[in-house]
């Protein structure tokens, strides 16, 4: 049957397993991907169906997953690294900045590195310092890398496929606090391209930008307001490099109005830039300053206080309250 409900985690399994099925140059690496089966469980069962020479499990050395899995780039394979949580990766963010970042100008467009870094990433499940971060707009300000975020189970799926078939580095950035959320996904669809945002709800009276863990929230957001009469367009930004200006403006020419949210810090993340794009793109269509809505400038916080670091429903509403008083 094409077509699955599954929870997240599940449709990164799928996806994954696919890729293997497809092509024996697939390779997954990663810190307990292979026995465990992930510390999520988001790669059960894969080494024991592809065996231990496809589904790795790595020494506890991230510069050393990156390192190796660019040499096997090179040698013609497609690795697919996970990152045990977001706050491991910066062990290897020599490796991905100065070499996988790098290699295809470095080499004038010879050489191709087709490597994907999956990294659970977000906050909202309990966890201790380094297993909440968001880390996502230091990677989309180096050249050369892809960044993309799904935030329901059809685009866990496809836009993993995608990421994979990508001769480009991808980043692939997994909102663990959804991994449990189910959705449908049609295995045998025609998917949405890679780096399109798509509009997750119509609406008039302003835009909600979101990806990741923060779409649902900007649709709880959207839904909370119509019951007082306001009508919120959400748009699915999906990737964050390079970004689907063309989708966000085409929005805010019709509502007038800009809200971006995500979990980052609000202090130069990826809303900053969408802020000054469409700023520069929207002057004489918007009716009110572009609002951003995010973490606070510190460090993530201990995980009892959690919830009031992470942007909600409340930071949200409040944001269109202001932008609607203009």
């Amino acid at each position: 049957m094409a077509v699955k409900k599954l929870p997240v985690a599940k449709a990164i399994n799928e996806s994954l397993r696919t890729a293997l099925e497809a092509d024996p140059k697939v390779l997954v690496m990663g810190e307990d991907v292979g026995k465990l089966g992930g510390v999520f469980r988001v790669t059960d069962g894969l080494q024991k169906d592809f065996g231990e020479d496809r589904v790795i499990d790595t020494p506890l050395a991230e510069s050393g997953i990156v390192g190796t899995a660019i040499g096997l780039a090179l040698r013609g394979y497609r690795p697919v690294v996970e990152i045990q949580f977001d706050g491991f990766v910066f062990p290897a963010y020599d490796q991905i900045v100065t070499q996988l970042a790098k290699m295809h100008a470095r080499s004038l467009g010879k050489v191709k590195v087709p490597v994907v870094i999956r990294i659970p990433y977000g906050g909202g499940i309990g966890a201790v310092e380094h297993h909440s971060e968001s880390p996502e707009a230091l990677f989309a300000h180096v050249p050369g890398l892809k960044v993309v975020s799904p935030s329901n189970a059809s685009d866990a799926y496809w836009m993993l496929q995608q990421a994979i078939q990508s001769d480009d580095p991808v980043i692939y950035f997994e909102p663990k606090r959804r991994y449990w959320e189910k959705g449908e996904v049609n295995t045998e669809a025609i998917p949405d391209p890679l780096h399109g945002a798509s509009v997750a709800r119509e609406g008039t009276d302003a835009t909600l930008v979101a990806y990741g863990p923060m779409v649902r929230t900007c649709l709880e957001a959207a839904a909370a307001a119509a019951e007082e009469g306001r009508s919120l367009e959400v748009v699915d930004l999906r990737s964050v490099s390079p970004i689907d200006f063309d989708t966000v403006q085409a929005s805010v020419e019709k509502t007038g109005r800009l809200i971006v949210v995500h979990e980052a810090p609000v202090f130069l993340g990826a809303g900053a830039e969408i802020a000054a794009r469409i700023t520069e793109r929207c002057f004489y269509h918007l009716e009110a300053p572009v609002l951003r809505v995010g973490g606070f400038h510190s460090p993530y916080p201990p995980a009892r206080v959690e919830e009031d670091y992470l942007p909600g429903l409340d930071r949200v509403l409040d944001a269109v309250d202001r932008s609607l008083a203009y």
